[in-house]
């Protein structure tokens, strides 16, 4: 029989909990979050010269809830050789325990006999990729972040939309495509000592490109509520020629078969190099960018809030829609500020864009260097390092409304809550 903590949700504790113990098992704790699971499993280690091997032999029954299931909860029971099991009560926390890498993941009415199996004494299975683990219906969205020359943003946008999409339950993979020199991978904190995304290419030429390269090629942003997958760009510019439009476009269709969500970064640049060569079968500097631009769903074309950006991005966005014609695109601008742009900064931008480009703004993202910096300074996403940035907040809004669209028949919350002050206005009247 086996050492219990249990971290479940009181109905779950209660359907479950009497007969474990008539089984013979022994509870040793009750708790509600994962830290106080941790606590439990050291103070078992510490108590006498057995303590270590108890410890290692408890199983840790926890629910699927994103408070109480964590990537310190699951790494502690790695280190600790403890076996965790998870009950999963609707497909969010199960995309959750899927992106935090589990392997026994049951349903909350598992019942007794599910539970014990999954509690046989034997080695603790090493955590898994979510690609391999979260069941697949069809090929995944591909979104593509482009703007024009100057820095516009491109790579806040993307690294955010990813984690916003991946706090949602989604397994996202994020691509940096940029030729021109890769931003993510400094972004984020991670090593570069390879190009993912290359590595992905030359697999992907060879019919080489598998799930398992896949997850060993591909680095992981670990947070505890939003991880996703990053194929890493080019250090040096000049690995372009490895980036060919047929590479590019393998390797994009490839990993939406594996993710609900593959989210590109790609270069500024939408000159067809074909027309200044001779060679009609030499690299082209731009075929990747133009590779992503054409197999994605969706298209965000972000530009700064600034007289020089915005010139930029209403002649960009006439580029792009020829370049790409047919794609659904949404303009973002990044950094909408008065000092830049005047008195009513939102509307000033709003209105330049109706009136020189008929363009209807996706998304007007303020300026937040604070919370900007603070992310580039701890190699963290917005959400992690800086969650109450309005910046933040406009990349939520903006992949809840564009790319996660409400169901039909459903009313978001702030819809129901404004209908009901409506109807108890007209009531009181």
């Amino acid at each position: 029989m086996s050492g219990i903590v249990l971290c479940l949700e009181p109905r779950v504790e209660d359907r479950i909990l009497g007969e474990l113990i008539d089984r013979g098992h022994e509870i040793l704790a009750r708790v509600q979050s994962a830290r106080e699971v941790l606590a439990v499993c050291d103070e078992a280690a510490s108590s006498g010269t057995s303590g270590a091997a108890r410890a290692a032999g408890l199983a840790i029954i926890v629910g699927g809830a994103t408070s109480r299931l964590t990537d310190a909860l699951v790494a502690g029971c790695d280190e600790r050789g403890m076996r965790l099991i998870v009950l999963a009560g609707s497909e969010f926390e199960r995309r959750h325990a899927a992106e935090l890498g589990l392997f026994d993941v049951l349903d909350v009415s598992a019942d007794c006999d599910e539970i014990e199996a999954a509690m046989v004494p034997g080695e603790v299975p090493a955590r898994v990729d979510a690609q391999s683990t979260a069941p697949r219906s069809g090929p995944g969205a591909i979104v593509a972040v482009w703007g024009p020359a100057g820095a516009p943003g491109r790579t806040t946008i993307a690294i955010n939309v990813a984690a916003e999409l991946a706090a949602h339950g989604h397994s996202v993979v994020l691509i940096d495509a940029d030729c021109y020199g890769g931003a993510v991978c400094p972004a984020l904190g991670l090593l570069d000592e390879a190009p993912g995304f290359a590595a992905a290419c030359r697999l992907s030429s060879g019919g080489g490109f598998s799930r398992a390269e896949f997850e060993r090629v591909a680095q992981r942003y670990v947070s505890p509520r939003a991880a996703f997958r990053v194929l890493t760009g080019l250090g040096r510019a000049s690995r372009w020629p490895e980036l060919t439009a047929e590479r590019v476009a393998a390797t994009i269709t490839a990993c939406a078969l594996w993710c609900d969500f593959v989210v590109i970064d790609t270069g500024f640049c939408l000159e067809s190099d074909e027309e200044i060569s001779s060679d009609l079968f030499a690299p082209r500097r731009n075929a990747a960018t133009l590779a992503a631009l054409r197999a994605a769903d969706r298209v965000f074309a972000v530009g700064l809030a600034d007289p020089v950006g915005l010139s930029r991005l209403l002649r960009g966005y006439v580029e792009l829609v020829d370049a790409v014609p047919g794609v659904r695109t949404s303009v973002v601008v990044n950094r909408v500020r008065s000092s830049a742009v005047g008195i009513g900064p939102f509307g000033q931008v709003a209105a330049t864009l109706e009136r020189f480009g008929s363009i209807r703004a996706g998304a007007l993202l303020p300026d937040d260097g604070p919370g900007c910096d603070a992310a580039l300074l701890l190699g963290r996403t917005l959400r992690d390092a800086a969650p109450k940035s309005p910046v933040r907040a406009g990349i939520r809004t903006l992949v809840e409304t564009v790319l996660l669209p409400e169901p039909a028949g459903e009313q978001a919350p702030s819809s129901r809550r404004r209908r009901r002050r409506r109807s108890a206005r007209t009531a009181a009247a």
